[in-house]
């Protein structure tokens, strides 16, 4: 009988776009079930930054993907606290924290507990921020 993989990423999901719905798309493609973590309103206040979008909203967007499995509270930003609690053989995680000092001790962790780390680029020229300062820049405008 062949193991079930179940894969696992998380964001904040703000003004869901193409590269949200990219990500979901491909990580549900390399596992059987996909579990997302969708950032809550006070883990995205860390950033000083605020979500457009409210938290529930936000879970149930996320919940309503047909890639997606389960949508769940991340409430932490450490990945290795849910791995913890949900046992995942996959993470999937932006290309931004490859190689960086603080990423490198997570992975090791993960591959200490057998979890494969798989790293998706950045969609280029798509980000909840760029569309965030658009907006802005034309509500000023009017």
């Amino acid at each position: 009988m062949n193991k079930t993989i179940i894969g696992y990423t998380s964001g904040v999901y703000d003004l869901f776009h193409i590269g949200h719905l990219n990500l979901l798309k491909n990580a549900k493609g390399l596992c059987d079930k996909l579990i997302v973590g969708v950032s809550v309103d006070a883990l995205v206040a860390y950033k000083n930054k605020r979500a457009v979008i409210p938290f529930e909203e936000r879970l149930e967007i996320v919940r309503s993907i047909k890639y997606v499995d389960a949508a769940i509270p991340q409430e932490d930003l450490d990945k290795f606290k849910m791995w913890e609690k949900l046992h995942f053989d996959v993470l999937f995680v932006g290309d931004d924290w490859f190689k960086s000092e603080r990423w490198e001790e997570m992975e090791r962790k993960f591959k200490e507990v057998g979890v494969r780390v798989v790293y998706f680029p950045y969609t280029k020229g798509t980000s909840s921020t760029i569309l965030n300062a658009t907006l802005r820049k034309l509500r000023e405008g009017e």
